[in-house]
């Protein structure tokens, strides 16, 4: 039986180490104007942004989405 995880850039990767990542990579001004989104923009921080992205699902399936669009750049 063939193991379907192992071709998700998203298994075993949490979103707060893909938040540092994009960040690392981005920084939080240049991830607010790909992603358009209050905690990104205002006052930003891991904290602030793990929060909001936790309790929101299209926000966060588009933050995953930038960092599987950033993985294929390495």
């Amino acid at each position: 039986m063939e193991n379907k995880q192992s071709n998700n850039p998203l298994h075993g990767i949490t979103l707060q180490r893909i938040l540092e990542i994009l960040i690392d990579y981005y920084g939080f001004d240049t991830l607010g104007e790909l992603i358009k989104i209050k905690c990104f923009n205002e006052n930003p921080s891991i904290k602030s942004s793990l929060t909001f992205l936790r309790k929101t699902a299209w926000a966060r399936k588009k933050v995953e989405a930038l960092y599987i669009q950033t993985l294929r750049k390495f």
